[in-house]
């Protein structure tokens, strides 16, 4: 899914077709492209009846954009394929844009919002992919270090080992969802120092700020300060009246906290005590839990965070414990096709699906009624799981006060961070395939296996900051020193 575009074009995945036709050629590839065109809306309409009846009633509406079908003009689309092409990221290149279906799915552009005031700096938009944030129950797994380091950061290795990132990430998801500022101040800097698939940053529309897969350059952090700095110019880390590049960045951080942090579009909200699960603390993690010394210990139960977090945690067996169950139901639909409709393991995503999951047994009856719910739950986690959340900033117009101490009160207000207008939506919400379960497993075979091998290897401290950064901190300290 492209968040910068208006349009998401889906290319679903079509089984092999057959016909037996008694006219020619030509009749007969009209007749598959009309059923391969139908296929294709039928495909898209359940994204959309998904995301509008399942996961918008777990995520909350406010969030969630269900968007609509729509058909376009072949030729259209045709040339938009061509477009864009040189535009994708070299590892989408091996999945071709449907071209022949001329079915989309439309979305709203939330990395340019129209409905806003105008002011002298364009909306921000920040999409960030969080990943899991939890640790699995021991009572599923094989591996003991599975309930000790998640997978976000296992993963890192096995992907370093593969060649697919030069760095490894140190953002862990389970701070990002700790709920406490400080451990998610310190994800959120990190997912900044290297952003991989997991950050990107947008202005007035355009990309400023992401990381190209396989590349050996670092992000390019200096030119995202560069662009942020004109939203900050009033932070209160001022040096010889100049506004500090680390000042830019620890108070962008601080808006991108609260703004993920606010519950339902404003501050409130009963909070989670999360302390005695155990689940919350990752291992591999830099952050020193002694470093914490205020703060609550969960989410506010309205927030995105914790409404994404409480969906991921429908997967209460893992993939490990989840697999025999996928068993069942495969030989099941193996020995009774027909039950497939029933069972609903293709849709409808209806009332009736979002039932049998809520419903869900608390212990295994044996039947395969029981393991296509477990699927089905397992199935939305992964949704929760890979999803983007995009957090819209949009900074507040300056307003002129009347009181008549006016000077006094501007200098107190040039020293406060700027303030900004925030919304949060969430997308890429499709539901995952079901043949995805045996692929999930082999997945994580490799991950943990890999990530014992290396022996977890992580430095004893946080890795040194990009360049820019330590520039950042030098200039500080030099303004400082010309201040005296």
């Amino acid at each position: 899914m492209k968040p910068g575009a208006d349009f998401t074009f889906i290319r679903p995945h079509f089984p092999s077709l057959s016909f037996s036709c008694s006219a020619g050629p030509a009749w007969c590839r009209l007749e598959r492209r009309l059923r391969t065109a139908e296929q294709a809306f039928r495909q898209i309409q359940n994204i959309v009846d998904f995301t509008s009846n399942v996961i918008s009633c777990l995520l909350g509406e406010k969030f969630v954009h269900s968007g609509e079908v729509v058909r376009l003009p072949l030729e259209f689309v045709r040339q938009l394929s061509i477009k864009i092409q040189h535009q994708r990221p070299a590892w989408r290149c091996d999945k071709v844009m449907d071209i022949y279906s001329g079915c989309a799915l439309c979305l709203p552009n939330l990395t340019s919002p129209t409905l806003h005031q105008p002011t002298p700096t364009p909306p921000l938009c920040i999409e960030i992919k969080p990943k899991c944030g939890f640790l699995p129950s021991p009572k599923h797994v094989s591996k003991d270090i599975k309930t000790r380091v998640c997978r976000y950061c296992m993963h890192q290795h096995y992907k370093v080992a593969n060649g697919k990132w030069k760095r490894r990430s140190l953002y862990c998801p389970l701070d990002l969802f700790s709920g406490n500022k400080q451990r998610m101040h310190f994800a959120i800097r990190h997912l900044i120092e290297e952003p991989q698939n997991n950050l990107k940053v947008f202005k007035g529309g355009q990309c400023i700020y992401s990381s190209k897969e396989g590349s050996d350059e670092s992000p390019d952090t200096n030119s995202l300060l560069h662009h942020l700095r004109p939203y900050f110019l009033r932070g209160n880390n001022r040096v010889n009246g100049h506004v500090t590049t680390k000042a830019v960045l620890n108070d962008f951080i601080q808006v991108l906290g609260n703004a993920l942090l606010s519950a339902a579009g404003g501050d409130g909200g009963q909070v989670t005590d999360r302390t005695g699960e155990g689940r919350s603390f990752c291992e591999a993690s830099l952050f020193n839990k002694e470093r914490i010394r205020h703060g609550s210990q969960g989410l506010p139960t309205n927030n995105i965070l914790s409404r994404i977090l409480q969906t991921q945690m429908l997967d209460s067996l893992d993939i490990e414990g989840l697999y025999p169950l996928y068993c069942r139901v495969e030989q099941h639909l193996q020995d009774f096709p027909k039950d497939r409709t029933g069972l609903q393991i293709d849709g409808p995503y209806d009332q009736n699906f979002l039932e049998k999951v809520q419903k869900c047994l608390m212990e295994d009856d044996d039947s395969v009624e029981y393991a296509a719910a477990k699927v089905h739950q397992y199935r939305i986690a992964m949704t929760a799981k890979d999803c983007s959340i995009m957090v819209t900033l949009v900074p507040s117009s300056e307003e002129e006060d009347d009181d008549e101490d006016l000077s006094s009160q501007k200098r107190l207000r040039d020293f406060r961070p700027q303030a900004f207008s925030s919304s949060v939506s969430v997308l890429d919400l499709d539901p995952k395939p079901l043949d995805s379960v045996p692929r999930q497993l082999r997945l994580d075979q490799k991950i943990v296996s890999c990530y014992l091998r290396t022996g977890g290897t992580l430095p004893n401290s946080s890795l040194p900051p990009l360049p820019s950064i330590l520039a950042a901190e030098r200039e500080e300290r030099a303004l400082r020193f010309q201040a005296v």
